[in-house]
């Protein structure tokens, strides 16, 4: 098993993980996703190979914070193949992931989980993640397509 980076030919094979992570997802707009994803200097996407095979992927996104000096990572995603699951591929793919962070001058890797999925909870936990909600909150608001937010 090693880590290495996503390449537009994992495509396929990563459609079928973001399925697995409750993102069903066509080929092409993976594709699509990649583009903009491979394109982008801030961005890695990692993945884990087992002889030839993804069997996991790591998203990361790295941002300059303004109110202090430095940068933090991302983790925008993280899905293991459920055959891989519990034989410490996620546990690689976040080492990496520090790793890469750590290399862009990051003073921490973020992430968040919905609230409906406890065992990656307990992953992150066991990781030495802690749980902010208690020191900030996260709003959204969606942006309408095709015309200007009000």
């Amino acid at each position: 098993m090693h880590i290495r980076p996503i390449h537009q030919g994992d495509a396929a094979r990563l459609a079928i993980l973001l399925e697995q992570l409750g993102f069903p997802s066509a080929e092409r707009d993976v594709r699509l996703r990649m583009d903009y994803w491979l394109g982008d200097r801030a961005s890695a996407l990692l993945g884990a190979d087992d002889d030839g095979s993804l069997v996991g992927v790591a998203a990361l996104h790295v941002t300059p914070i303004l109110e202090i000096t430095g940068k933090f990572g991302r983790l925008a995603a993280l899905v293991v193949d459920e055959a891989y699951r519990g034989k410490g591929v996620g546990r690689l793919l976040i080492t990496a992931v520090e790793e890469r962070a750590r290399a862009e001058g990051c003073l921490f890797v973020e992430v968040t989980s919905s609230n409906h999925r406890a065992p990656a909870h307990l992953f992150y936990e066991r990781l030495g993640f802690v749980d902010s909600r208690d020191q900030s909150r996260r709003f959204i608001r969606r942006l309408p397509t095709g015309g200007h937010a009000r």
